[in-house]
């Protein structure tokens, strides 16, 4: 039995842990605030607010419900537009604003924008202006041209930062963001996991031995799109919910992440902010904030899209990825030995990623995107380089593209040949030269296999141009 707050509702329910939340509330709750749009995680017009105890805080971030298997709601506040309504038929801040600034037209959007505001008044993010967009990255409007709603964003930095400024839940509810019924919901919380500790104990562990051939989720960001029916009844083990799959841990050597981490785990961790002084500029291609929310990195990998931008990032550092099965037995693997063909992996049916890492020497890296639309979009070619320098010389280098292969490629050749040298227009003209003998690119929309193999080249200098630009000129 699935339990969990929706709204101010405690609710139980028997129904397939498939099915999507935006169904549940939809069409067995009758909340017809949270909209139907894309049904793939891009338009934003089901976005809702998630909830979850994280050690003794009580954390919301937005996520697409469209998206969002019943069984990722379990012991957690589930929040459409219905939960966030004044009870006296007035209007919050966030749907203020939205009216002042003649943020709405048709309205279709216009719940989902609310929804990821009112989670930038609540979260604890600086409330600056680019943080404000930022918030809204993962919803469309196809009326208003945006510059209204970001008006309305942008007047909401003030509210937050003068009256949320700590962004505890209280100074949110008397300031009428939230209701009142949001003070009680971290206690309510507790008291769902604590009344159903061996349900909450079976998901920190690894899956039952016994178990034939288990099929295993995590965000289902990528399985929602390609089978939305078949999830819905698909017999799985839930990893997103694991707390020994939730973790970034740092070593003297490594850095140890739990496969289950999700994209704005990694924004958030001081760990990777001081190791990649870029982070949020490249974090900020990936999808959009909802959708990194909800995605993992395990199902990256897994997934073994051959333009994943997470696979391509830790195949530049080298990574290495311990693989459990259902005896609790584990084995490690270099993620680039991970890819056997397209959408084949050296992986067992029974085993799942629990454990990624990869060593903290290198000294630089750089990742590049080149997409249709900059951002909330796949890529049409991507490519991360992570060097550790000694002086002017590559003491190592490890180099990864996507979009020119059938599988996420690290670039073997060009790696090994980057060692021993010095950085110079020679070496990345040689370079360059080097990948265009490992990669072989398959036209397709995203372009032909010509455009494809200048802008590996093009984006394969810019990784020098980012990091060395007095080097190079």
């Amino acid at each position: 039995m699935i339990k969990f707050i929706l709204n101010n509702q405690s609710v139980e329910t028997a129904l397939p842990k498939g099915t999507t939340v935006l169904d549940f509330v939809r069409y067995h709750k009758n909340l017809k605030g949270t909209k139907i749009g894309c049904r793939e995680g891009d338009c934003g017009a089901c976005t809702i607010l998630v909830g979850e105890l994280a050690g003794e805080k009580l954390k919301y971030r937005t996520m697409t419900s469209c998206l969002m298997p019943i069984s990722n709601a379990d012991g957690k506040h589930i929040v459409t537009v219905e939960g966030i309504n004044r009870d006296d038929g007035g209007l919050t801040p966030v749907q203020s604003a939205m009216v002042e600034t003649s943020g709405t037209q048709c309205g279709f959007c216009t719940v989902g924008f609310v929804m990821s505001l009112t989670n930038f008044c609540i979260d604890d993010t600086p409330k600056t202006n680019e943080a404000a967009i930022s918030a809204i990255d993962g919803n469309i409007c196809r009326c208003t041209g945006y510059k209204s709603i970001e008006r309305a964003a942008l007047s909401l930095c003030g509210t937050a930062a003068r009256r949320n400024g700590d962004a505890e839940i209280h100074s949110a509810i008397g300031n009428e963001i939230v209701p009142e019924y949001f003070a009680n919901i971290k206690e309510r919380l507790s008291e769902i996991l604590n009344s159903r500790f061996q349900i909450a104990n079976s998901s920190n562990r690894n899956p039952e031995p016994g178990i034939q051939n288990p099929k295993f989720l995590s965000g289902g960001t990528d399985l929602y799109v390609q089978r939305p029916e078949e999830m819905v009844y698909a017999d799985t083990e839930n990893l997103f919910d694991s707390a020994a799959l939730r973790f970034i841990n740092e070593t003297d050597e490594f850095i140890e992440l739990g496969a289950s981490v999700v994209v704005t785990d990694l924004l958030e961790s001081d760990v990777f902010n001081r190791l990649f002084p870029n982070l949020y500029k490249h974090l900020k291609l990936v999808s959009s904030t909802p959708i990194r929310n909800m995605a993992t990195l395990a199902g990256n990998f897994v997934n073994a899209s051959p333009i994943g931008d997470m696979t391509a990032w830790f195949l530049a550092l080298d990574a290495e990825i311990e693989l459990s099965d259902a005896r609790s037995s584990t084995r490690t693997l270099p993620l680039k030995d991970f890819y056997l063909g397209y959408k084949q992996l050296a992986k067992r049916e029974d085993e799942f990623i629990s454990k990624i890492r990869f060593r903290k020497d290198f000294t630089h890296f750089n990742f590049e995107k080149v997409c249709k639309r900059t951002y909330l979009d796949i890529a049409s070619v991507n490519t991360a380089i992570s060097l550790k320098m000694s002086g002017d010389v590559i003491e190592h280098a490890h180099v990864s593209a996507g979009g020119v292969f059938a599988t996420p490629l690290y670039l073997r050749k060009t790696s090994e040949f980057l060692k021993g040298k010095e950085i110079s227009a020679e070496t990345i003209a040689q370079a360059n030269e080097i990948i265009q003998t490992e990669i072989s690119p398959i036209p397709d929309v995203r372009g032909s296999a010509e455009y494809k193999r200048l802008l590996l080249r093009q984006l394969f200098t810019a990784h020098f141009v980012e990091l060395f630009k007095a080097n190079i000129q």
